[in-house]
């Protein structure tokens, strides 16, 4: 497995960590043995980044993961992200420090842990990017031992260009996939000028680019792919990166052609964001041992060629620009 820097925690990770958003249930059931498989596939595999959110499952997520770390992996070397902000109303007078006291607190004990390794502002409104305050309340609680480092999760590149400009921001976590180019432009060339990490999320667009999905594919009532598609519930970028499902199963077909010998569609979507210069880590999701491991497998993939790289550009270029970048 590849390893990387994780921007200014200085922590070296797995290329490819473990997305848990799945495993609190989001996606659709998973028991609570299934969830523990995964994590141990992943960690078997070479995964040492696990990443989280306060809000996966209520909770459930971090619960599992502390669980698992404590009984089935205990001294493993292992790095944990979490989110915070979610659970209160999106508005910008409530980021502030008394409640990220009560959200990390809250990590603390699901996650089983004194300080946090990692915790990102989830996808805040775009005035919290810019407030010193909210900068100085993190640095507070690293100052006490709560956390160790903090970043942000952004849905913009706007947003992440303004969090880049902290100096006490290790990462920003951001929606980057063969669909999703406009990070290329300018985030990542900040971001590597900064030494702030860039965890790529989304990495499969909700499995698109798995090219397993069909017109006939139906997901299950929980699923987000089937109730977030117009984004009425949260950011539409968050399920297949905002792609209209029809043109989707078009580029992912297109996509699928690409894929070198030995990897999987999935395999090469994930080798791609990894072999990115400055990205530190790729968050793809898995509700199974196959598909973690499979994922894993991404991690210590062969160089991709110019043809492959020309080829993911044609297909935005053809049939996502004018869908995608203009709105993001």
């Amino acid at each position: 497995m590849h390893k990387r820097t994780l921007g200014r925690t200085g922590r070296t990770v797995s290329v490819i960590g473990l997305g848990t958003w799945q495993l609190g249930a989001d996606w659709g059931a998973v028991s609570d043995a299934e969830a523990t498989g995964v994590l141990a596939a992943s960690a078997d595999a070479g995964i040492t980044f696990f990443d989280t959110a306060d809000v996966y499952g209520d909770g459930r997520s971090e619960r599992l993961i502390g669980q698992f770390l404590a009984n089935d992996a205990p001294g493993a070397e292992i790095t944990v992200a979490t989110k915070m902000g979610r659970r209160a109303e999106q508005l910008a007078e409530n980021f502030v420090l008394t409640n990220f006291r009560s959200w990390t607190d809250r990590s603390r004990t699901n996650l089983g842990m004194d300080t946090l390794d990692l915790v990102q502002l989830h996808c805040p409104p775009s005035a919290v990017f810019d407030s010193g305050e909210v900068y100085d309340a993190l640095d507070t609680l690293v100052d006490e031992g709560v956390i160790s480092n903090y970043g942000v999760s952004v849905e913009t590149c706007d947003q992440a260009l303004a969090a880049i400009g902290h100096p006490g921001v290790a990462t920003v976590q951001i929606i980057l996939n063969a669909f999703r180019l406009k990070p290329l432009d300018e985030v990542l060339p900040a971001a590597r000028a900064a030494g702030v990490g860039i965890i790529a999320r989304v990495p499969l667009a909700s499995g698109l680019l798995t090219g397993k999905y069909s017109r006939e594919t139906v997901f299950a009532e929980s699923d987000h792919r089937n109730f977030n598609r117009d984004g009425s519930h949260f950011d539409v970028g968050e399920t297949f990166s905002g792609v209209d499902f029809e043109v989707g199963l078009q580029a992912a077909t297109e996509f699928a052609a690409l894929a070198p010998a030995g990897l999987t569609p999935a395999q090469a979507a994930l080798a791609w964001v990894a072999q990115i210069d400055g990205v530190s880590a790729v968050i793809p999701g898995a509700r199974s041992v196959a598909q973690a491991q499979g994922n894993a497998t991404a991690g210590v993939a062969e160089p991709l060629d110019l043809a492959f790289n020309e080829g993911v550009q044609d297909i935005y270029d053809r049939l996502l620009r004018e869908q995608i970048h203009p709105r993001w």
